[in-house]
């Protein structure tokens, strides 16, 4: 097998990965598209992809990661999370990797809950309230950053895909 064509088989492999970790927190999701597609634009000597689709999809990736970030804490600090909320969410996104799917989407909602809970030194009623707010807030930023970069990643794809095609 030719070595051209081994690094767009690996290539490809970065793609589908990376599409997987935008879904999947443990992974870095868009970082690895790029990974992929830079992979393959160098495999083909940039011929076909050139420097300045690679420029828009660095670009891109690096929105993604400013997305990462500032999607949960808004989710979060939208409904008054303490730090230990977050804390909790981003321990419980680790967590939950070791439950599967369902431990993916449970995992932080339920680290926000109880960081909450442990930064109100409650369990009252009012106390459980806000912290199943902030739950529920952490997990739409969460929600609403994987929307953005999964649209994010569908860009990338099309400005990859036009590049090739039409170069």
């Amino acid at each position: 097998m030719e070595a051209q064509s081994i690094y767009y088989a690996i290539a490809i492999l970065l793609v589908l990965v990376g599409l997987a970790g935008i879904v999947l927190p443990a992974l870095p999701g868009l970082p690895l598209v790029f990974a992929g597609m830079l992979l393959a634009a160098w495999a083909g000597g940039f011929e076909q992809i050139g420097g300045w689709t690679v420029l828009a999809l660095a670009v891109l990736t690096l929105v993604s990661i400013g997305v990462d970030f500032l999607a949960s804490a808004a989710g979060a600090k939208r409904v008054g999370a303490s730090r230990l909320a977050v804390i909790g969410a981003l321990v419980g996104t680790v967590v939950g990797l070791f439950f599967g799917l369902i431990g993916v989407f449970v995992g932080p909602f339920a680290g926000a809950v109880i960081g909450e809970l442990v930064a109100r030194k409650g369990l009252g009623h009012r106390d459980l309230g806000q912290a199943t707010r902030v739950g529920i807030g952490t997990w739409f930023g969460l929600f609403v950053g994987i929307v953005l970069k999964l649209t994010l990643a569908f860009a990338m794809v099309g400005i990859f895909a036009l590049a090739w095609w039409t170069d």
